[in-house]
């Protein structure tokens, strides 16, 4: 009478499995998100150390799977690209990027394969992870017109941009399914959580604005703090700095504009730093006088990521663009993007089926 049948015993013993699977599903999401921070602050270093066009072709360089590098190699790559000559530390800049990215792109097939195969689990997402491979796939291409277009400023904005969303895609996918999903009282989410959602779209809209600010290499246009060239708004030509598309066969590397249109460009990215400022420092106060430990947690995070970006965005200006800040500077968005995406998460818990 108390014996279980087989059909109870195998249901039993397999029960247990789906929250392991699940977990090692979300460390390769965690894994995965990992390396696209690497590959995101990679990016940001092959074009601040002007390498963007280190290997003028794609996906190889210079019809090479690494940077030719015997002068046989060299003389035939020079021969090939006469406009383009060879300088091997630009063009490994540009392929260790592009391995990095590479692996990525694995990561997220595999994750996208995983998610497949459990796609009956409850809880598995399944419309992400396969979003997250058609994406990872339009950066490929972006990645391609970056080079073959010569650096166009929206052809390079739109790649940052991708790989920025690529990291907080993984990231909030981990999030989901890691199973951490404390829930602050219903209260405490009513309250803030419209506020998480607002600092999120502000944010975004300054990281496209500080995109834009560097592919159009505007970031010096203002050398001074806290006016423009001695102005507090100095001329401006927001025509010309924000014309989307000025056609095919123009090398941008250097920049194009005018002095008039990269000032416009960079006050417009300081006028957004004030409004982000304002809108995510109301939000870590709010959070941080919250009665719920771990939003008083996350309050004191953003602070401290906001404080850190701001202080990098100045030494940007007053130490006239060191690499090291820069670099930096393009990090510290990114971590912005984590925490504010952590804390919608927080604010926006996850309803799983019965």
């Amino acid at each position: 009478m108390q014996t279980l049948s087989p059909a109870v015993s195998l249901t039993s013993a397999a029960a247990p499995a789906v929250p392991g699977r699940r977990l090692a599903f979300s460390q390769l999401a965690i894994a995965a998100c990992v390396l696209a921070l690497c590959v995101v602050v990679l990016g940001a270093y092959v074009r601040l150390s002007h390498a963007g066009l280190g290997c003028p072709d794609w996906p190889g360089c210079y019809g090479h799977l690494d940077v030719p590098e015997s002068v046989r190699h060299i003389e035939a790559a020079n021969a090939a690209w006469p406009d383009r000559p060879v300088e091997p530390e630009k063009a490994w800049k540009e392929m260790i990027h592009r391995y990095a990215a590479g692996t990525l792109g694995l990561l997220i097939l595999a994750l996208a394969v995983s998610a497949w195969r459990r796609r009956h689990e409850p809880g598995q997402m399944l419309a992400l992870p396969l979003a997250l491979v058609a994406l990872v796939l339009f950066q490929a291409l972006l990645g391609m017109w970056t080079v073959t277009l010569l650096l166009k400023p929206l052809i390079v904005l739109g790649h940052l941009l991708g790989g920025l969303a690529t990291l907080g895609l993984l990231f909030w996918l981990a999030l989901r399914q890691s199973g951490w999903q404390p829930r602050p009282a219903e209260a405490e989410r009513r309250r803030l959580g419209g506020w998480a959602l607002l600092a999120l779209a502000v944010l975004i809209v300054q990281i496209a604005l500080g995109g834009w600010t560097s592919t159009n290499y505007a970031a010096l246009a203002c050398p001074d703090l806290p006016t423009c060239q001695g102005r507090w708004w100095p001329p401006t030509d927001f025509a010309d700095a924000y014309l989307p598309w000025r056609g095919l066969g123009i090398n941008y590397e250097g920049g194009v504009l005018d002095n008039e249109a990269r000032m416009t460009i960079h006050v417009m990215h300081r006028v957004g730093a004030l409004l982000a400022l304002a809108v995510l420092g109301a939000l870590a106060w709010r959070l941080a006088r919250s009665l719920d430990a771990g939003l008083r947690r996350g309050g004191w995070l953003l602070f401290a990521a906001l404080v850190a970006q701001l202080l990098l965005g100045f030494g940007n200006v007053l130490l006239s663009l060191p690499l090291p800040v820069a670099v930096a500077h393009n990090a510290g968005a990114a971590v912005l993007l984590l925490v504010v995406l952590g804390l919608n998460h927080l604010l926006h818990p996850r309803r799983l089926p019965a």
